[in-house]
């Protein structure tokens, strides 16, 4: 069996609940959608982030301060316990938590891995370890995962005229890789010209603000903005290109996305609120986005974003940007904190 393959079942595992087991070193079952009746385990695997939540961070490895947090508690955890560790909207149901004692960490590569499989399955990061039940886990590893990431496997998959409101003048490039279920897009408006720089966005999905036209943040607008920007510009004689990535909620995924907006209605701003969900506050792939140019024949753009880590990141992947568009809108009453927090946290030039 092919390593991508090995990793999309392990994600399919990972999203019904069923046990993996990582580079044949830890086999783990997920705490928020494992299940069986009377499972326990004596260990359960937390992110770095998560423990500094729970006031563990004290019992990091200092060595490794950013490495999978392995604990142990007084008595065995089961599902029910391990959940509400793990999920942050279980705290005030569950205030007192602990004592728990830190045990040293063997496979910290294997353990890493297994926080970014649930990332990418969409569910908490948090691990039973070696769970006393039934199930055959499904086997994957470390450089399985490396495989599965590679954007070299991403390929274009169809292609097709697609006037929308912003230009009639606009094709849509659909991109697939063979092992992974998210489909990303690129919109090309305007005569695309190999002598002349696009306008290029790189947008990531947003379902609440693209479709709902959430007031939460500024994707909506952004993505419209940023289409009537390529329009206009192919009316001068340029051209654009919108890479639309699935990459929900900066790369956390739509059910977690709308845990932290539960965690930001109590008052956490977005990096406090991913932190407590035990996930990063930056995710998103982007040498999917150099590659998806790649594919087009672009190798320099004008990169629309207030974002200098998207330029470098492009940079690091080949693509020349030869200049930095700015992109801000207007704030509302209900983003306000929210772009904030990008400013002042995240290093975005707002």
């Amino acid at each position: 069996m092919r390593a991508t393959r090995r990793v999309a079942l392990a994600l399919d595992a990972l999203r019904h609940g069923w046990p993996i087991e990582v580079d044949g070193v830890l086999r783990l079952l997920p705490a928020e959608t494992g299940f069986g009746p009377g499972v326990t385990s004596p260990r359960l695997l937390i992110s770095a982030a998560r423990a500094v939540t729970l006031k563990l961070a004290n019992q990091r490895e200092a060595a490794q301060p950013d490495a999978p947090v392995l604990i142990r508690a007084g008595e065995p955890f089961d599902l029910s316990s391990a959940r509400g560790i793990a999920d942050p909207a279980l705290d005030l149901a569950n205030p007192f938590k602990g004592p728990f004692l830190a045990e040293h960490l063997d496979h910290a590569r294997s353990a890493q891995t297994a926080m970014e499989l649930a990332r990418l399955a969409g569910i908490l990061p948090a691990f039973l370890i070696d769970p006393a039940g039934p199930g055959e886990a499904q086997v994957v590893s470390s450089s399985d995962l490396t495989e599965w990431k590679d954007p070299r496997h991403l390929a274009i998959a169809a292609r097709a005229r697609l006037p929308v409101s912003a230009s009639e003048d606009a094709e849509i490039i659909a991109f697939r890789s063979a092992d992974d279920l998210r489909e990303h897009v690129a919109l090309v408006i305007g005569e695309q010209n190999g002598d002349r720089a696009p306008l290029v966005r790189l947008h990531s999905e947003c379902l609440t603000g693209d479709i709902l036209g959430s007031l939460k943040c500024d994707c909506g607008p952004q993505l419209d903005a940023a289409l009537h920007a390529m329009a206009h510009e192919a009316r001068d004689g340029g051209w654009g290109v919108l890479l639309y990535l699935r990459q929900e909620g900066r790369g956390i995924g739509l059910i977690n996305k709308l845990r932290a907006y539960e965690l930001q209605d109590q008052g956490f701003d977005t990096v406090d609120a991913n932190n407590r969900l035990g996930l990063p506050t930056e995710a998103r792939d982007f040498p999917v986005a150099a590659r998806m140019l790649n594919l087009l024949g672009v190798s320099a753009v004008r990169l629309m974003t207030n974002n200098p880590a998207k330029v470098s990141a492009l940079e690091a992947e080949g693509v020349s940007v030869a200049e930095r568009v700015p992109h801000q809108l207007p704030a509302n009453p209900h983003n306000e904190r929210y772009l904030d927090t990008k400013r002042d946290r995240s290093g975005h030039l707002l």
